[in-house]
This record gives C-alpha cells, structure tokens and sequence, in this order.
C-alpha cells in the first residue's frame, strides 16, 4: 500500500473519531417530537406509563399487542358460538388516527358483545363520529395552558396542561345517552367537554382528547393523580388488552441496525463510514482502471441498402416481378393486421375490408381489380405499375 494511501486513511479515521467524541460530549437537545412510543424517554414517549402500567391497572392483567386490533381479536373470534374467547377492555393511547377500517369495525363488533373501549387520541375517524353520535370543534383561543377536571372529582385540585396540549373538544353529543367525564378551561374560563363515555349496544366506549396525559413529561410532572383517575373509569375486573407501539418506524422494529440507527453518534459514524469507503473506492478504481478503447457506433446501411436494391430493380425494369411482390406484401399486411382470408379476392373480400378499415369501397374495388388483372397478365408496363402504386397510396393501409 503506498505510503500517501496510509496517510489518507490515517487522517480519515482521526477525523472520524473526533467527530464521534465531539458528537458523544455535546449537550444533547430535548426532542419534543410527538412520538408515543413505548421505548422512548423523550418527554412525549410512553417510557413511564409502560413501566408504571401495573400500579395503574392493579389487579388487572394487561395484555399488550402490536398486532392491528382486527388482526389481534379476529383470531380470538368463536364462530361456532358467535362470540370471542376473551372479554376486556381495549386500550388505545395515539397521537393521530393509525387503525385502518377493518380495526375499527372490529372495534365496534367487540363492544357489541359486552367489551368496553378505551381510546385517548387527538382526533376520531367519521365513523367513530357517525356511530357515536358526537362531532369535534376546535378552541381558537391558543392558550399557554389548560385546566383538566374529572366531574366524579369536581372538588380536586385542577390539573394544569400547558406543552404538547392540543384544542380540540367534543361540541356535540348525544346528551340522552352520552356522558360527560372530563372536562377542559381555557384562559378565558370557558369549559369544553375532552373526556366522554358513550354506551354501544352492551358495552362502552371511553373516548378521551388529550393523550399527552399518559406521557413521561406529565406523568413526571404531578399530574399523575389525574391521570390515574382517568383510568379509573375502566371497569376493574376483566383484563386489559393493549394496543402498543413499539416503535417510531416499523421497519426499523425488525432491522439488526435498529440500536445503531437510533444513536445519533453511531448513526452518523456508520454513515460517514460507508462515505469514506465510498470515496477510496472511487479514488482507487480510477488510479487502476485501464483506458476503455473508443469503439465507433456502428453505421445505419439500411438507407443504403435500400438504395442499391431499388437501382437493382430500376436497371432490370422487370415491371411484372415489382407489381408481384407488391401485390404479396399488401396481401400479406391485410392478413396480419386485419385477419382477413386473401385466397379469394371477391365481394366478401371487399365489404370485410371496407368494414375492417373505414376505407372508400370504390378505392378498395380499384385496388382488387387491378390486382385481378395484374395477376391475369404476363407482362406489365411502367405506366401499369405507377397507376397500381397510385391506387396503393391512395388506399394507406
């Protein structure tokens, strides 16, 4: 290896350490991104609920899935009995709306059969408005921060929201079967229902609008004792079945890089890795790569040959051998491209032809006559075959 190539390397590998010290001793920012996950201890992940989910639920049993909700409780269907193995509540804690149409008629189809929904988003879909009978408005008044109240625990402390609070609230409802639990007040002490319980056939849905309530800045932040009074409302004697996410990109979930991928001084070394890589190879082909040989493009002789086969046929002035292979080569193109039976070149010939193509019946009938008598002759003359070539234009087939 030239003494130049070690160098290079040597001052490549300095450079790359000193970025992954510089990067591993900096102050890292707080990320305020949205993320829900399970894994992350940013202030809007779910580290905490998860680790605190037991004391939360106690006695219950909490069964989590990271399957769809149809996928999970499809297979946990009895179709014999037309009911399913498990009873519950299921728990849904998202930022956005990530289950598909087939979870949510699943959802519904649950409940039906006596189950209870718990589901803490930012929005609903139209269909969960549509059954549920209710509508969601949006506050414009954007304020710092709002008061949260339970109405069974009207005479608590009010908790205080005031990052990653959104000001969203159900407008509408169906008062002769919808009930009020929770409530939010604005800076203007104008109060806005966030937190409802809905009956469904035989069970219940629990629909809440502040789901940054179950995450790690707020758990952490003394308003814990409201947010286990939210899930006080979940019926305490049948097992909980948890709708999670794990992580922020499912396809980072199943990739081997995952760990490497998600710290950002390993990311970007293995990234400047594979650049630097990249570079020698370049680099090193170049210095090696023997000279590619210039080859011409090689020559279009078709007009050329065209050329010399017509001279061929001008010096012969064979007329009759012209009109012959232009007679096989238009009968052989109406046959392949209109499927139409040349043997007999008679009326039926000509109307399946006129049909077929939309051409005049006279310029056919022409073409086909002298055809006819092309073929009756064994000689033909030059003012013959430009009058057939003539007759063939006018036709373009």
């Amino acid at each position: 290896m030239p003494k130049s190539l070690k160098i290079y390397i040597f001052l490549l590998v300095l450079i790359l350490i000193g970025i992954i010290w510089a990067d591993a001793t900096k102050e890292k920012p707080i990320d305020w991104s949205e993320s829900y996950s399970l894994n992350m201890k940013s202030p809007f992940g779910l580290y905490v609920f998860n680790e605190e989910h037991k004391s939360f639920f106690s006695p219950q049993k909490v069964k989590k899935f990271n399957e769809s909700p149809y996928e999970y409780f499809d297979k946990n269907y009895n179709v014999e009995k037309s009911t399913y193995n498990i009873k519950g509540t299921i728990l849904l804690i998202e930022h956005q709306t990530n289950i598909d149409e087939y979870s949510e008629n699943e959802l519904f189809y649950f409940t039906s059969h006596g189950n209870t929904v718990f589901y803490s988003n930012t929005n609903f879909s139209e269909k969960f408005a549509d059954s549920l009978g209710f509508e969601i408005a949006y506050n414009n008044d954007f304020s710092d921060s709002l008061k949260f109240k339970l109405e069974r625990n009207a005479k608590l402390d009010n908790f205080y929201f005031n990052k990653g609070i959104n000001n969203a609230y159900f407008s509408k409802i169906d008062s002769s079967k919808t009930e009020v639990l929770g409530t939010q007040i604005n800076s203007k002490g104008e109060k806005f229902a966030n937190f409802i319980r809905v009956p469904y056939k035989n069970g219940n849905f629990y629909l809440h609008l502040q789901p940054v309530a179950f995450t790690n800045y707020y758990l952490l932040n003394k308003n814990i004792k409201y947010t286990e009074d939210v899930l006080g409302y979940i019926p305490s004697q049948l097992p909980i079945y948890w709708k999670v996410k794990q992580y922020d990109n499912e396809e980072l979930s199943s990739s081997p890089m995952r760990y490497l991928l998600s710290q950002p001084a390993l990311k970007w070394a293995w990234f400047l890795a594979w650049i630097t890589l990249m570079i020698f190879i370049v680099f090193n082909a170049k210095r090696r790569q023997r000279i590619i040989p210039i080859k011409e493009k090689l020559k279009n002789t078709t007009v050329d040959f065209t050329k010399t086969i017509g001279n061929l046929y001008y010096q012969e002035r064979n007329h009759q051998n012209i009109a012959e292979k232009k007679i096989i080569f238009f009968l052989e193109k109406i046959r392949n491209e209109y499927y139409i039976d040349t043997y007999n070149l008679d009326d039926t010939f000509v109307n399946r032809l006129n049909q077929k193509t939309g051409k005049s019946k006279k310029d056919i009938e022409a073409v086909v006559f002298f055809i006819k008598k092309l073929r009756n002759q064994s000689n033909t003359t030059e003012k013959e075959l430009i009058t057939f070539n003539e007759l063939l234009e006018k036709l373009n087939l």
